[in-house]
């Protein structure tokens, strides 16, 4: 493009977020045509799409290294600085980030363009401030327009991981760091979206929308961030403050700290910056006086640009080589280091058969294009030469072109969406190499074709990096919960969802799961996250507690369950789910109702409900199996009773039921034939041995008297004897006095049910009253396996001992010995001789 002399050129200076390239953009677009040069090609992608939208898809193109949208009436054009088409002609032309001339890489490039490459109405360079004495020394005639800051940037000090605000962007300078911070956020936080150089735009452009879009609050990136890639962040945190730059480790300069930390804070919101708390230890720290330059935008202005010739002599290899390493002679400019492109090209001069063929200008030209093929791998001088090598022997021999089949093999061993990240950025950068290519319509036969499969690759690859990121650094149902706690309403944008088996979702992302009214952590959250998931359920699921609370109230009878599981608490079920226990009451037949504390966050309205619909239930039901307990409980109660049956009855039911005849014998003694019939109407069986209610030995009246003595003494429920039994071994210690408190009578190595034990005693009896044959219920004891030693114990504890002979038992009546009436022996019996004991 030829210098237009007297077009306006204005440099644009100032620190970042002051709208620079926005400002660029909007000259452009109001030109009949314009063309910006971008320092990345994410960059370029990022404004492109921005002005599609204001001028459409077939007016605007991109050209970049590896993507071409070239439309045939396209008139504004965004492009890298390298791929900028010098030789068209456009009404506006503008440089971004010029300041990049100084880069030891890149920096002739810009320098070129900023020197040369001109619009026919009005140019802009558009830079840091401290480019401002470069543009005096070598543009002197463009005027020099300041930007100020649209917002502050302050600094914040040292920042803990864990303690980083929402929206903050974390700057590493190596791949293993970013990945690193990314995967502590993803614990601490809920994720990160990753943003480096080394992704293609559609990858980059999925994490920065989903950064964009609120699904995470972290972005962490390289320094590619300072290149004017715009997004919603409000505080930098630098992992360092030193980068490898090809050649050594060295720390920032303030400028690119500046570049950085401007990310922060966009238009009219201030931003701030600092360095991040690693384990306890600071990644790095800032200088007073770096501190002091970038919150006041003051940074040592540049004194030199490095240049390269940008038209060199395609005369011959040599030639190319020595116009390439020539030295400017302007001030201000300084010979550039060695790029990559001139090291291969160097290279290859060493090789007899690349200099023989590059015989012809035409042909030196084409070398030099082929070195320019950038090393997207990294791959190093000595391969990427080689491959060089090979691009430019097709383009010298046969057709001049490289075989498609050829170019298609490269790109078919590249298209594999298998991998890890690493593996999957790397075929991306390969696929990179061929785009290049494709893109050079004079190097292939099909090049459209060629760019075309190139894209499709880079973009099933791009796909896969994308989801393989997400999947490594993101925890999306973390990231929602945190969303939805920072909102701090329970009506928060993600909908609470149960479905029909309990499971619990705040969006799409499963919680846990809800039984009743007790929620359970999703198993397969990490221990850290369990805190969180709780305090969401607390938060969220109140409503849903409120109506299960109704639910309740309403329900049947046949809908609530008494837990009598040995060894755990005494408690009430609602269709199969904890909602109360039951503790020491007024009385043993009313305890206590304990709500279980996950129902102490209902409403009192509805804790209310809830508590009297229990205990209706737990009414209900002692009546229904203790109910002769109940009455009689009601009864000692009475004052028209006589006191002697109150005391019994009182005794009674404060034993559930069963109570040793000699722990009741003074009053029991006291009684006339009128109050035992008092007695005796309310149920009580008054036993040889025992008092009791029939009734209260029923299988499920004892589980209630069982279930109800554990809870008025604070303990545990203990292991029921199985149903409907009414012999047990003896056992010993505590189980025995529970076990008699239920009804069993101790006869030795045996325990007896006290109505078996008053049925074999009136036996006894009516056989020395003449009434029966045998003193002993042969056929009773035999069906209930009573062993000998027991039936001697309790015909002992009846008033019976053995005869003289040991055959036959004797009534230990006060009669004289002689009127003892020996009641003949049974069957039973005849084991017992030998076995006689003190009685």
């Amino acid at each position: 493009m030829s210098d237009f002399a007297r077009a306006p050129l204005a440099a644009i200076l100032g620190p970042t977020n002051t709208g620079k390239t926005h400002l660029a953009v909007e000259r452009m677009c109001a030109h009949s045509s314009g063309m910006i040069g971008f320092p990345l090609r994410l960059l370029a992608r990022e404004v492109y799409d921005r002005v599609v939208k204001i001028k459409g898809a077939n007016q605007v193109a991109l050209i970049t290294g590896e993507e071409k949208i070239l439309p045939k009436d396209a008139r504004w054009f965004l492009c890298t600085a390298e791929s900028m088409p010098v030789d068209r002609d456009f009404a506006f032309v503008a440089l971004d980030e010029a300041q990049l001339g100084i880069d030891p890489e890149r920096g002739h490039v810009f320098t070129d363009r900023m020197l040369h490459v001109r619009g026919r109405e009005e140019t802009m360079i558009l830079g840091s401030e401290s480019l401002a004495p470069m543009v005096r020394t070598l543009l002197p005639k463009a005027e020099i327009v300041g930007r100020p800051r649209f917002s502050t940037l302050s600094y914040a000090g040292p920042t803990k991981l864990s303690r980083l605000p929402p929206r903050s962007a974390i700057v590493a300078f190596s791949a293993e760091q970013v990945y690193a911070v990314a995967e502590m956020l993803r614990r601490m936080r809920g994720g990160a979206a990753v943003v480096m150089g080394a992704l293609s735009p559609r990858t980059r452009n999925a994490q920065v929308a989903m950064y964009q879009a609120g699904e995470v609050d972290y972005l962490v990136a390289t320094d590619a961030i300072g290149m004017g890639l715009n997004m919603d962040v409000s505080h930098v945190a630098f992992a360092g403050l030193s980068k490898f730059d090809g050649k050594r480790r060295r720390r920032l300069s303030t400028a690119e700290m500046a570049q950085i930390a401007g990310r922060a804070g966009r238009h009219q919101r201030d931003g701030t910056f600092g360095v991040l708390t690693l384990e306890g230890e600071l990644s790095a720290e800032f200088r007073p006086e770096e501190i002091e330059a970038i919150e006041e935008h003051r940074f040592a202005p540049l004194e030199f640009l490095y240049w390269r010739e940008g038209d060199p002599d395609f005369s011959s290899v040599a030639a190319l080589i020595r116009s390439l390493e020539r030295r400017p002679d302007r001030p201000g400019l300084r010979a550039a280091p060695e790029a990559i492109d001139l090291a291969v090209l160097k290279r290859l001069a060493e090789d007899g058969e690349t200099p023989a063929r590059a015989n012809s200008p035409a042909r030196v030209q084409r070398l030099w294009a082929a070195c320019g093929l950038p090393d997207f791998r990294k791959t190093g001088v000595d391969p990427h030469a080689r491959l060089v090598a090979r691009i430019f022997a097709y383009l010298t021999e046969g057709s001049g072109r490289i075989p498609n089949g050829w170019c298609a093999e490269q790109v078919a061993r590249l298209d594999n969406v298998q991998g890890d990240i690493d593996t999957l950025a790397d075929r991306i950068a390969g696929v990179r190499t061929w785009a290049y290519i494709a893109h050079r319509a004079d190097w292939l036969s099909d090049p459209a074709a060629m760019a075309e499969r190139t894209r499709e690759v880079e973009e099933r690859l791009s796909d896969a990096l994308h989801e393989r990121l997400t999947q490594r650094f993101v925890d999306r149902r973390t990231s929602v919960l945190m969303r939805d706690l920072a909102s701090g309403s329970a009506a928060a944008d993600f909908p609470v969802i149960i479905d029909e088996q309990g499971e619990v979702s705040v969006g799409s992302y499963a919680i846990g799961s809800l039984r009743g009214f007790h929620f359970e952590v999703d198993p397969s959250a990490r221990h850290a996250d369990r805190k969180m998931l709780l305090a969401t359920a607390e938060r969220r699921l109140g409503g849903e507690y409120e109506k299960r609370a109704a639910a309740l109230v309403a329900d049947t009878d046949l809908n609530f369950t008494l837990r009598t599981e040995a060894q755990q608490p005494v408690a009430i079920l609602w269709r199969g789910h904890e909602v109360a226990r039951l503790g020491p009451g007024k009385n043993l037949l009313s305890p206590r109702l304990l709500l279980d504390k996950r129902l102490l966050s209902l409403s009192e309205r509805g804790r209310d409900a809830v508590i009297e619909r229990l205990q209706i239930w737990v009414r209900t039901q002692v009546e229904r199996a203790l109910g002769p307990l109940r009455a009689a409980g009601a009864a000692a109660r009475d004052p028209a009773m006589p006191a002697g049956v109150r005391s019994i009855l009182a005794m009674i039911v404060d034993e559930g039921g069963v109570i040793a005849r000699s722990e009741v014998a003074a009053p029991l003694a006291g009684l006339d034939p009128r109050q035992r019939k008092m007695l005796t109407s309310l149920r009580v069986r008054i036993g040889a041995l025992d008092l009791f209610l029939p009734d209260a030995l029923k299988p499920e009246a004892l589980r209630w008297r069982t279930a109800l003595r554990a809870a008025a003494a604070g303990a545990l429920m203990p292991a029921l004897p199985p149903p409907a039994s009414v012999v047990l071994a003896a056992p010993q210690g505590d189980e025995r006095d529970f076990l008699t408190k239920l009804g069993f009578r101790m006869l030795g190595p045996q325990m007896l049910r006290v109505d078996l034990v008053e049925r074999l005693a009136r036996h006894a009896h009516q056989a020395r009253a003449g009434k029966q044959t045998e003193v002993v219920n042969t056929a009773l004891v035999t069906s209930l396996g009573l062993h000998p030693q027991a039936i001697a114990r309790l015909m002992r504890d009846i008033g019976f001992r053995p005869a003289a002979n040991d055959i036959g038992w004797i009534w230990k009546g006060r009669a004289p010995r002689r009127q003892e009436r020996e009641v003949a022996p049974s069957h039973a019996f005849a084991a017992l001789a030998g076995l006689r004991r003190n009685g």
